[in-house]
């Protein structure tokens, strides 16, 4: 059985802690900090293995060098990211394969956000850790990569299995939630789904994991197809890529 602790840190940052079982093998996704991964650890009484960082902003890296030093376990990073991520231990392209205990690990290229982004996919749960490349109603801001790049790797996730589990590493659900009813007030879906997490937050409870199903109703980076979003930013008909790129503009200067 495989297992995810949800760990909040910073302002608004998701560390994930995965747990198999059956191997006694652990991984954390993007450690921001140490201090409260090592908590968990010691409180569960298990051994950290492998880290698996997405990209190499420091609030997805930060606590890589304390967790190595004091527990041996092994950095897994994009290749082509080893000169901004240090001491890389297993670095890996796309489609490579990787395992946490028998599950199996596909690492899948999602530059956009930045140019060497990442993700882990496991397709037997199905399970996908997307860093800052989608988020639940929005998607990354672009740092070094392209939006076509990001728009191709939001391509690839919509093309996943509906109930694929989404664990972005950010709670900006609510406030990608205004900017999708911006666009679309008559999606009754971003609706109930802005209702549902703001009784969630009011409990301090987490947003994610979402699922795809939910963001193909909800996110609006995800439905360029919509008639209304189409003719809310004036570019009805338009090629799906112009539309991306017109929504990601639209959202870097929306204030929510």
């Amino acid at each position: 059985m495989l297992t995810v602790k949800i760990i909040p840190v910073l302002n608004d940052n998701y560390i994930y802690l995965l747990h198999d079982q059956h191997s006694n093998q652990t991984a954390v996704v993007d450690p921001a900090l140490a201090e409260p991964v090592l908590d968990i650890l010691n409180e569960q009484a298990w051994s950290l293995d492998y880290i698996f960082n997405t990209h190499h902003h420091g609030d997805h890296i930060g606590g890589n060098r304390e967790l190595k030093k004091q527990t041996s376990c092994k950095i897994v990073a994009a290749a082509a990211d080893s000169y901004r991520i240090p001491a890389i231990d297993i670095a890996v392209n796309h489609g490579d394969v990787l395992h946490l205990g028998e599950h199996k690990i596909d690492i899948i290229a999602m530059p956009g956000h930045t140019s060497h982004h990442i993700g882990y996919h496991f397709a037997d749960k199905p399970w996908l850790f997307c860093g800052d490349t989608l988020f639940s109603m929005g998607c990354g801001r672009l740092f070094d990569g392209t939006a076509e790049q990001l728009w191709h790797s939001l391509q690839w996730i919509k093309s996943l299995p509906a109930n694929t589990l989404i664990y972005c590493s950010h709670e900006y659900t609510l406030a990608n939630g205004k900017f999708a009813l911006s666009l679309e007030p008559n999606n009754q879906a971003t609706q109930q789904r802005i209702a549902k997490v703001t009784a969630l937050r009011q409990q301090s409870q987490p947003s994610l994991p979402t699922n795809l199903a939910d963001e193909l109703a909800t996110n609006p980076f995800l439905r360029e197809h919509s008639s209304e979003l189409q003719a809310n930013i004036a570019l009805q008909d338009a090629q799906a890529m112009a539309i991306f790129i017109k929504l990601r503009q639209l959202k870097d200067h929306f204030i929510s």
